[in-house]
């Protein structure tokens, strides 16, 4: 039976993808089949060739090695605005069973499929619509992305208990140091170990950019 994941954020740039990628690289070493999708994609350029690439999209199909960008990506917009607003400058309607469909898809191809939402738990896909009803609509376990920094344990446990009032299992969650680790990095750990009720999947390490 595949099994599916939810991969939200305390915030938007606090390290979705690269979690992602990280679990996708441990899931694939647990001898698993492993594909990811990006529903909705904000901020993308046209290449010389009239293709559309994304940072996020591109990470993700390198790491699970996926060639059918559409099936894996059905949503992308221009500018680097939040996804309500690019739909509606493009006069697209962000329509979850279309996402649905293309999740169902995938999971019809792999052991896990990380579906990887936009911004955090509440950004909106429309005047209606917000990041949690997608994964509603797919009924995925949630796993949850901190960026350690300062002001992230309000954000976790805000988001956390979200998370669980919506329905929905929260599998895990992965501390992960986007930027130079926050002062009392291990006190802030230990908190929100404590706190969230959910296990600790993985713990990522500052990396400079070369």
């Amino acid at each position: 039976m595949s099994q599916g994941y939810f991969i939200t954020g305390t915030d938007t740039e606090i390290g979705k993808t690269h979690s992602a990628v990280e679990l996708i690289r441990q899931y694939r070493e647990q001898g698993q089949t492993v594909l990811a999708m990006k529903p909705v994609a904000s901020g993308c350029e046209i290449l010389p060739d009239g293709s559309w690439w994304n940072d996020d999209v591109a990470r993700l199909t390198a790491a699970t090695g996926q060639t059918d960008l559409e099936l894996m990506n059905p949503y992308r917009f221009l500018p680097p605005v939040s996804p309500h607003i690019a739909a509606r400058e493009a006069g697209v309607e962000i329509e979850l069973p279309r996402i649905v469909d293309h999740y169902r898809r995938l999971r019809e191809q792999a052991d896990i499929v990380l579906v990887e939402g936009a911004g955090g738990w509440l950004a909106p896909l429309s005047d209606s619509l917000f990041m949690s009803d997608m994964a509603q609509a797919l009924a995925l376990p949630v796993i949850l992305v901190v960026g350690m920094r300062l002001g992230c344990i309000n954000h976790a446990l805000l988001t956390a208990k979200a998370v669980r009032d919506s329905g929905l299992e929260l599998a895990g969650w992965v501390a992960n140091c986007a930027q130079p680790p926050q002062a009392a990095y291990a006190e802030n750990l230990a908190t929100l170990k404590r706190h969230i009720p959910a296990p600790l999947l993985l713990e990522i390490p500052y990396r400079p950019a070369d």
